[in-house]
């Protein structure tokens, strides 16, 4: 039988949930195909893998689509891998570049801007990296993912968008869930979530894989992070895809 191709994020916050696919029985049906959140949605879009951990904000784009398994990438408050940065306060603020790598972020962030914050910047969607470089004066930039980590090292005000939306809602934000254009066998749902739990008990042993000095990420994977798709977090789900509908 053919592997299920999976397309999975490449950033640290997805390793909780790698950790168990990238061991036996699962991994030995499937393939797992690596880019970043944006690009996963239009691979899932267009054919190229067979179930995805895509941005939330691409889901209306599918015809048909399954959320498979249990298990998500979402904050329950402050997520601290996805904000606005900034050297000026928010009043302050004239442009606005969207990053490249997001869907999600970039769709919350203007729903921020246009109903929460009473600011009109100029929003200008980046192709590249190069955009980070931008970020000073009155121009703020979106940065999710592990760039985000070595942005607050260089950025006067933080934006952190997991918070915003708590404050404005109550509710936790779900970034990214896995979903499948095609019903998928019972049978492998089942294999594929319990490896997608594994990891969710090894936080320290995993955040100790990794020499990465940026942020402390035993800390990221207890306290911002949240993996469990729960019915709040569908809530949540729903009252996202309403607004950018």
């Amino acid at each position: 039988m053919s592997k299920i191709r999976v397309g999975i994020v490449n950033y640290l916050n997805t390793r909780p949930l790698l950790y168990g696919l990238q061991r036996p029985p699962i991994a030995d049906s499937i393939e797992l195909i690596g880019d970043y959140p944006s690009r996963l949605g239009e691979k899932l879009i267009n054919g190229e893998i067979d179930l995805g951990l895509i941005p939330v904000a691409s889901i209306p784009d599918l015809d048909e689509y399954y959320i498979v398994g249990n298990h998500c990438i979402a904050t329950e408050g402050e997520i601290a891998s996805v904000a606005l940065f900034s050297e000026v306060p928010l009043e302050q603020i004239r442009t606005v570049y969207l990053d490249y790598q997001s869907r999600t972020s970039a769709a919350l962030l203007q729903y921020l801007i246009r109903e929460y914050w009473g600011i009109s910047p100029e929003i200008i969607q980046s192709s590249n990296e190069d955009y980070r470089s931008l970020i000073k004066g009155t121009t703020a930039g979106l940065v999710i993912g592990d760039r985000a980590f070595e942005q607050r090292r260089i950025s006067n005000y933080i934006y952190d968008l997991g918070s915003e939306w708590r404050k404005i809602t109550g509710l936790p934000f779900v970034f990214a869930v896995w979903v499948s254009k095609k019903q998928l066998p019972s049978s492998f749902i089942k294999t594929f979530d319990e490896a997608n739990a594994l990891g969710l008990t090894l936080f320290n042993e995993i955040a100790e894989q990794v020499n990465y000095e940026a942020f402390d990420l035993k800390k990221y994977y207890k306290l911002h992070l949240n993996y469990q798709l729960d019915a709040k977090k569908m809530d949540a789900i729903r009252k996202f895809m309403s607004i950018i509908n």
